[in-house]
């Protein structure tokens, strides 16, 4: 654990105060304020031709930018405690939306062109190739402003929303844990609640509880500040809802969110709930105290798994499942892409990061060394694979909606689980990985679900009510939490300030169901797989590949499945359902 990896961001830039950052930033103002005067007032009237050169300089100025953003918030995940990385990441935002401000006409332009003109310039080739893009575009056409108020929104953003999400950012960063005589990070305290002693994970959970509360003015105000800006933006836009913004965005409809969610709430019963009876009877109590939700289970292996053992049954899984995957995945270990051990100041849980096409991903974890570390580096390297097969897209057209982005995470957990399972001849260790398995699985689509859940409440209560005290939060917390989880868990008070650690809330309101959606997704996808779908492999890295050009409709077609019917959400969580069964058979 001494010797884990960390990476290396001079691929980005050599370092903050670097002449390579101050060119960046001139070259981008240059390019910014030449664009404006050469073609604000005048998009309309382009040919395609015309138009696509527009686009491809616009995509090229927003990739430069895109670089320089992506630096300096690795170099902020790295150490949020830093003051002069937190002044660097401060400026260089500042930056991007002064520089950015000359080309907001752009898009919106764009946006007024008629339907039958865009038809017709389309015939252009050039043009074409951007058609996925202008069509994620003009889905805001209904909720974007005069490009004067968008102007100001724009500006103001970084001394309004972006401030208060940094100020969450460095808040939890700086928080520490007293636990029986130590001071833990977030990322370590966290940890602890799956430590194999009753003790260490009770004490673990009473100091997350107790600190988040003594913090709770604070991550309210946080919380309620940016569900106002929330709403404020949405009034202005005409969105019917406040979940409205994320599914155009994710391009989803509104009645396949609500089928997931629908269909999840529906199954708590036969997933949370049986589970986590069945995990109550196999460690001997009535019900589990909410410190023993993730807690190790009886005849489970708890060695520290070693960096480079975690590393190599990742990337057998991948490889037996494509070469072509795993070689793509094997260069995030052959090159310093990815940062691995936890340390003060640095972003607890972890990511992946695209950056830009012209460079490379790079993968943020905290490992610890167990079970869990490794299923996240399995999901992470995921990320990252689906990162660098999309590339090839270019800058605007290989991000793909946060519904979809999840896909090759998920698949790839399931892969390496599957790996394991098969290698693993003791019943006992195959019983217990089993149902490290279905706690996963769980924590994301049960768990993901009820987050989702809290966050309509309190938007909505916001929105009708006003603002919502900590207490207020704490309650409707405390709700979706007892529905979710079910009668086996008991939760003591302390539980209601769990809320405020969750970054998503702050960062993608509504982000989270995208993690039940993949999770489905993926759940179907590998039954496929499992039952020999035809040629599998190939279709797989080609939606991969795909970036986000397809629509979920289009990326599932080659494989025969459809997110808008039922049958598609049933077969997803049978899987679960399945796991559990099997589970239940070895008692």
């Amino acid at each position: 654990m001494s010797s884990l990896p960390e990476w290396d961001l001079t691929d980005l830039y050599p370092a903050p105060d670097a002449p390579e950052v101050t060119a960046d930033l001139a070259e981008a103002e240059r390019q910014a304020k030449d664009f404006a005067a050469r073609f604000r007032g005048k998009v309309a009237g382009m040919d395609g031709a015309t138009l696509a050169g527009a686009i491809a300089a616009y995509e090229a100025m927003q990739e430069r930018l895109g670089r320089l953003g992506s630096y300096a918030q690795l170099l902020f995940s790295g150490d949020a405690t830093d003051t002069e990385i937190g002044r660097f990441y401060q400026m260089m935002q500042e930056r991007a939306t002064d520089i950015s401000s000359h080309t907001l006409f752009f898009t919106l332009e764009i946006n007024k062109i008629d339907e039958r003109a865009l038809d017709e310039k389309m015939k252009v080739p050039a043009l074409a190739r951007y058609r996925p893009w202008l069509r994620d575009l003009r889905v805001f056409r209904p909720h974007q402003l005069e490009e004067e108020l968008e102007r100001l929104l724009h500006d103001q953003d970084i001394a309004g929303r972006g401030a208060w999400v940094r100020l969450f950012d460095e808040t939890m960063a700086r928080l520490r844990f007293p636990v029986d005589g130590e001071t833990l990070t977030g990322s370590e305290v966290l940890n602890r609640l799956s430590d194999p002693s009753p003790g260490r994970r009770k004490a673990a959970a009473k100091s997350i509880g107790k600190v988040l509360g003594d913090n709770g003015a604070l991550l309210a105000r946080i919380t309620n500040t940016l569900a106002k800006d929330k709403e404020i933006q949405d009034r202005w836009r005409h969105y019917p809802k406040a979940t409205s913004y994320r599914n155009l965005a994710n391009q989803v409809e509104d009645e396949v969110v609500d089928a997931l969610v629908e269909a999840v709430r529906g199954a708590y019963s036969d997933l949370s709930h049986r589970y986590y009876a069945l995990k109550a009877k196999w460690m001997g109590v009535d019900r589990l105290d909410y410190w023993d939700r993730n807690a190790p289970l009886p005849d489970q292996d708890d060695r520290d798994i070693p960096w480079d053992e975690a590393r190599e049954r990742v990337l057998d899984a991948y490889a037996g499942f494509s070469g072509d995957l795993a070689a793509v995945g094997r260069r995030f270990f052959d090159n310093p892409w990815i940062d691995v051990p936890p340390r003060p100041g640095k972003a607890s849980g972890a990511f992946a990061h695209p950056t830009v096409p012209s460079a490379h991903p790079y993968l943020l974890l905290n490992y610890h060394g167990k079970t869990r570390d490794v299923m996240t580096l399995a999901h992470e390297l995921g990320h990252g694979v689906h990162q660098v097969l999309a590339a090839e897209q270019g800058y605007f057209l290989s991000s793909t909606p946060l519904t979809l982005a999840e896909t090759a995470s998920v698949f790839g957990e399931m892969l390496t689980f599957q790996s394991l399972l098969r290698e693993e001849k003791d019943e006992k260790r195959r019983r217990v990985m089993l149902a490290t398995k279905i706690e996963d699985m769980i924590n994301t689509v049960v768990r993901q679900i009820a987050f989702y859940q809290f966050e309509r409440s309190v938007h909505a209560e916001r929105r009708e009510k006003g603002e919502l005290s900590p207490d207020r939060l704490g309650e409707l917390w405390m709700q979706v939490q007892s529905e979710s989880l079910g009668p086996a868990l008991r939760f003591d008070d302390e539980y209601r300030s769990y809320w405020g650690y969750i970054p998503h809330f702050i960062h993608s309101p509504f982000y989270v169901y995208a993690y039940a959606f993949g999770d489905c997704l993926v759940n179907s996808l590998y039954d496929l797989f499992r039952d020999g779908h035809p040629d599998f492999q190939r279709k797989y890295l080609e939606m991969l590949k795909a970036g986000g050009t397809l629509h979920h409709k289009e990326l599932l077609a080659p494989f025969g499945l459809d997110a808008s019917e039922k049958a598609f959400w049933r077969r997803g969580l049978g899987v679960i359902s399945g796991f559990i069964d099997e589970l239940e058979a070895t008692f």
